[in-house]
């Protein structure tokens, strides 16, 4: 689906990504962790179009997509769920769920099955953006997303502040946007939450990949998690 190679990517005259190489299979939920100041969220950015590597490739489904803006990587079927959430305050919850569809301009979830799954969406389907909580527009970011036809979603700090309950209800969503065929990166702080829904774990430090294994051996390998995630 998508495969990083050596890719190096500043931030002014920092360099933040050092020959970062990763790859993702079709149809699986990988997580990228990692500290505070790693370079995850760089990592997402630099897939999604946001930020442009000075040197490496990153093949989608066959395709280079260096220096492709976000709009276009979105229509070779990239979603990005930013940790900011970034929906619009001023709309209704019903009107952010059913912007026109962007991306391949195709129907992914129907409104009928984002509600099913987020039934406080369907409560608050009145209340504007600015009205909602922390959880409420995380829900509202996803379903955003899930409107439209998307081939791998990028999750950023999906669990970030959220209840427990709530987090259950991620993990959930999480499970079925799996189990309906997409592929997913997942960025996350919350390292239990991580091996609750991932196949398969990477550790991002100083800027490289420094360790990637199955999420079995990755709850087996305590001193990987503690030298690199202080779990």
């Amino acid at each position: 689906m998508l495969r990083l190679d050596e890719i190096n990517t500043f931030y002014s005259e920092s360099h933040i990504l050092r020959g970062l190489s990763l790859n993702i299979e079709k149809g699986e939920v990988i997580t990228l962790l990692g500290r505070n100041g790693a370079g995850k969220t760089t990592t997402v950015k630099t897939i999604m179009g946001i930020l442009t590597p000075q040197s490496g490739t990153i093949i989608l489904k066959g395709k280079n997509i260096v220096g492709l803006p976000p709009h276009d990587i979105a229509k070779h079927g990239v979603g990005f769920v930013p940790e900011e959430r970034r929906i619009f305050p001023s709309l209704t919850v019903l009107e952010n769920i059913m912007l026109p569809i962007w991306g391949r301009g195709e129907e992914g979830w129907s409104l009928e099955k984002i509600y099913k799954f987020f039934p406080i969406l369907k409560e608050r389907a009145k209340n504007k953006g600015s009205q909602l909580s922390g959880g409420e527009l995380q829900m509202l970011a996803i379903a955003r997303i899930l409107r439209a036809k998307m081939d791998l979603i990028l999750f950023d700090e999906p669990t970030e502040g959220l209840a427990p309950f709530l987090i259950r209800s991620i993990r959930t969503i999480i499970e079925e946007i799996k189990n309906s065929g997409l592929t997913i990166l997942l960025i996350e702080q919350n390292t239990r939450f991580a091996t609750e829904v991932a196949d398969r774990h990477n550790i991002l430090y100083g800027g490289k990949i420094v360790y990637s294994g199955s999420n079995e051996k990755f709850q087996d390998d305590r001193e990987v998690q503690k030298r690199y995630l202080g779990v």
